[in-house]
Formats: C-alpha cells, structure tokens, sequence
C-alpha cells in the first residue's frame, strides 16, 4: 500500500467560493506529529541556559502572573453575563491597559522579544468573531492577551488558581465538552454577542479543536461558524529557528516545551490580520461551506495545503497497539477518503468479516475501479478513485480487495492489533492450514501500517524458527505474546521508541488551550484515546 501521488484536485467550486484551491494530495508529515531533534551544539546551549537564564525568565513570568492577578480579580467581580457597560470606565480602560503590559512584559522576559502584527485588526462592529490558525502551542494564547479578546473555554479552566481568574477577566463563553446542551448555549451567546454591535469584546476562536505542528490547515470545526457573521481571519507564524514551540499529540510534552521554549535566547511570533471575511447567503446557511471558504483563504495566506484530516484521526494517529503507525503512514489519508464517500468507520466494524470473506474468495485476484465501486456498494467517484490508487501500486489499474479490508480493519480497530493480523490470515492463508509465506506478511503489514517499504524477513525468521518457510497465525500470535514489542525491534528499530501514556482520559481532549463547541453527530460510542502527555 502506498501514496501513488495522483496529484492535486481541486475541488468543485460553487457560486460561493466554495472548494479548496490548494487542496492537495495528503501532505508528507502526520499533522498530530511534531519530531523534535537537537544538534550536539544545541543541546549544549539548553544546558547552559538551563542552569542561568531559565530560573530567572521562569520566576519573572510567574511574577508577572501574580501581579496581574489582583487586577483581574477586581475587574471580573460581577455577573459574567452582565453586558458590558458603554463607554467603559476609566478605570476599566486603566486595568485594560495595565493588564495588557504585564502580560506583554511576561512574554519579553519569556523571550519572545519580538512580536511582529500585519494587518489591522477589525473593530468589533466589523467582526465579532476572529477565527486564529494554525492552532499549534499554549503560546498561541501571545495575541489573546495582547487584544484581551474574549475566547472559548473548557469550563474546567476557571477554577485555575491565578490561571482561571485572568481567563475570567476576558469574559470568556465556557464549554463544556461532554454535555450536548452546553454546546448548544455556547452557539446562542456567540450569537447574541455577535449581534450586540460591538458592546461585547471579539471572541477569538481556533477552529482546527486541536494542535498540530503547522505543515497544513486541517479540517475546520464549524461551531465558528455557524452564528453566519463576518469574521477576521488571522494567521500565526513561528519564524524560529529551532521549533520548541510546537506542541502536538506525539512529541514533546507541555512541560518540556516550556522548559526548552524559555532556554532559547530569542523566540519570534508573527501574527497577521487578514481582511475581514463576509459569509454569502449560501454559506449563512451551510456552516460547513463557510469554515472550508475561511481555511481555504488562510491556507493561501500562509502558503501551505489544507487536508480534511479531523480531531478525530487523532485516535488512528495514536492508537495504542502492537503496530504504532509510522509519521508517514497513508492511513489517514485512507480514513479521510473512507468517511468521504460517507462509509463511517465506527459503523463498518461488524462488515469487516463480510468484506473480509468476500475478498478472501477471490485468493489474489486483482480488481479494477468499477468492481472495487462494485464490491464497496458505492458509486465511482473520485473519491473512490483516490482510495482505489492507494492499493493500485504498479499503477496498472487493478488492486488486491484483501488490502483494502485490512487497511479498514485498522482504521476501524487500530488499538486491536492481532484482530487485524488474524483477519489478514484467513484471506491470506492457505486452505490447508492458513498459513502464509514472507511475501504475505510484508504485504499484510505493509497495508496495516499505511507504507510503500518494509522489510519483515528478520521478523519472519524470527517467528519461522522451524524454518518452514510459512508460518501460521498461532506462530505469530505465540511470537507476539512473548515478544509484545516485536515492531520497535523488527519492523522500524532505527525509530525512537513510542511514547506511552500510562492512563487514558475518559473522552477524547484537545490539547492546547482551545475548546471545540461544534455539534456532535458521530462521536457516540467512540472509543476514547490517551491524552497527550503534559
């Protein structure tokens, strides 16, 4: 299984603009990975700044947020939803004015000595809403302090000591995530403080629900968008030279990106304010054609692809299992093409042996386009077109059906490793005994990890130890008890070992500081993934 590059598409456009020009094939690095690898010289500087200059900008920090803080306990005293008074009072403008020095104090003794602002920011009364992307680190929060604009909160962040009284100040609108009818009253006063012509501060709003580390503009949550107002859009960039910045699902954690961020001499952050982006009829109506128009114009801003990757492929991306998938693995890609011809992957789980006895009959014979819409039950499409050149490797129109089921099995299992292996040998297997050769593995596990190359013979002799040149799934199932972490070993030993999470949250959380308040329609019963490391 590999990406063939069947290169770009652009999606149809509309009388609204709608279609993403820069939509692009999938992008060569997994958004919810940031690799982070220091140079012999730069890790002597980290030790250096760790033992003077990191106690001193961390202490200074935490002084600044103290000093701040008695401030925004005066200040947020009072009824949240109490409208704004207008004209504010002077001395509502003074702590206005002194909180916003402190905090841009905090950032300079931080190192962040320079922040660059293009564009002009909107007046309330133009946008009420200022959607940011990318969403990529805490210190995204630089250009909410900066324009003490108000944004969406998980409700759990106000009881923060300290943390929680400054957010408060902001007159955030809390979320909670787990509770259906918070969303809903999230939404209604996002629109009742759209429509207050200016009386309230502008919400800023990260669309993407989640930290990634940059490379593309992942699918926007529509909550933004659905109140059907103007909104400014605004783009971040990170123009350091060493990214310590970014912290995403696998990769550093909250801490060490602080305690590496605060080592650097020098930090930079760009922050851009596009113009103002006013929703068509059409897009009033359709928050999902509004929210890919936006991303599309801030993808173009920033000069990267977008992708219809989700939150939700954070659970692929990062499931636990035997067989971790690699940063360039293509089962996102299949994912993301699957739930594009409206197959959901929760609910393909009980087909899988259908599909899978189905294909297994056929004992290697290839397919073309038309079958393969044929044995999907769908229409051929060009989504279907690009799933079927996923498997079609040689390029000659055909694909193996086998491999298309054991792809599914992962994307619909991935945390179920030996399920997906023991389904992959009852298609693969010999009718005698259902055992399988060294070419039947690589092709197997090739497919469950979404790459073009792997080499498997040292596994496969590992596991032959009779040397019969075939082996079956109790060879591999006995193997994979006494060696749990064979993959590290056999299949990619070169890799830096996995991080793992010792527990696992109750529901899935983003990371970073942004709360998703778009409706849900297809998270039930989803089975929950490890929270990122912090």
């Amino acid at each position: 299984m590999r990406m063939r590059g069947r290169g770009p598409r652009d999606a149809p456009a509309s009388s609204a603009g709608a279609g993403d020009a820069r939509r692009l094939a999938p992008p060569g690095r997994n958004p919810f990975v940031h690799e982070l690898r220091l140079s012999a010289l730069q890790k002597a500087q980290i030790a250096v700044m760790t033992l003077t200059l990191f106690p001193i900008r961390l202490l200074l920090a935490a002084f600044m947020m103290l000093l701040a803080w008695p401030f925004a306990l005066v200040a947020s005293l009072g009824p949240a939803e109490r409208d704004p008074e207008q004209p504010l009072a002077l001395w509502r403008k003074v702590v206005d004015f002194l909180l916003k020095a402190i905090m841009r104090t905090m950032w300079f003794v931080g190192g962040f000595h320079q922040v660059t602002v293009k564009g002009r920011q909107a007046l309330p009364t133009e946008a009420a809403i200022l959607t940011l992307a990318p969403h990529s680190s805490y210190f995204d929060a630089i250009p909410v302090t900066m324009t003490m604009s108000s944004i969406v909160m998980k409700a759990e962040s106000r009881d923060i000591p300290i943390w929680g009284t400054l957010i408060k100040y902001i007159r955030p609108v809390f979320v909670s995530r787990s509770d259906q009818d918070s969303r809903r009253r999230t939404v209604e006063e996002i629109k009742r403080r759209a429509q207050s012509n200016g009386k309230w501060p502008q919400i800023m709003i990260f669309p993407e629900g989640t930290c990634t580390n940059r490379t593309c503009l992942i699918t926007f949550k529509p909550g933004a968008f659905i109140p059907g107002v103007p909104v400014q859009p605004v783009v971040l960039r990170y123009p350091n030279k060493l990214d310590t910045i970014t912290w995403t699902w696998q990769g550093p954690g909250a801490l060490e990106i602080l305690w590496l961020t605060l080592c650097q001499f020098h930090n930079q952050i760009e922050i851009e304010f596009l113009p103002v982006y006013n929703p068509s009829e059409e897009e009033k109506k359709d928050p999902t054609l509004y929210a890919s128009n936006v991303r599309r114009v801030m993808a173009e801003a920033l000069g990267v692809s977008v992708t219809d990757y989700t939150f939700e492929d954070c659970q692929l991306a990062l499931a636990e299992g035997q067989l971790r998938l690699p940063a360039n693995t293509c089962l996102l890609e299949f994912a993301r093409l699957v739930r594009g011809l409206g197959l959901k992957p929760e609910k393909l789980e009980k087909d899988l042996d259908r599909y899978a006895e189905s294909a297994g009959m056929k004992r290697g014979a290839k397919i073309n386009v038309s079958e393969f819409a044929a044995y999907l039950e769908v229409p051929v499409s060009d989504p279907l077109a690009d799933m079927f050149s996923l498997f079609d490797e040689s390029g000659s129109g055909e694909m193996d059906p086998r491999e298309y089921v054991v792809a599914l099995s992962v994307v619909c299992r991935p945390a179920q490793t030996l399920d997906t292996i023991q389904l992959a040998f009852k298609m693969y297997g010999s009718q005698e005994d259902g055992s399988i050769d060294e070419d039947a593995l690589s092709t197997i596990l090739k497919t469950a990890l979404g790459v073009a190359e792997l080499t498997v013979t040292d596994l496969f002799r590992a596991i032959d130890q009779e040397e019969k040149g075939r082996i079956t799934f109790a060879d591999f199932g006995r193997f994979a008890e006494t060696y749990p972490d064979f993959a590290e070993e056999y299949l990619y030993p070169d890799q830096p070992p996995f991080e793992s999470c010792a527990q696992t949250p109750p529901a899935l959380t983003p990371n970073g500081f942004c709360a998703d308040f778009s409706p849900e329609n297809s998270d039930a019963g989803r089975k929950p993934v490890r929270k990122k490391l912090d």
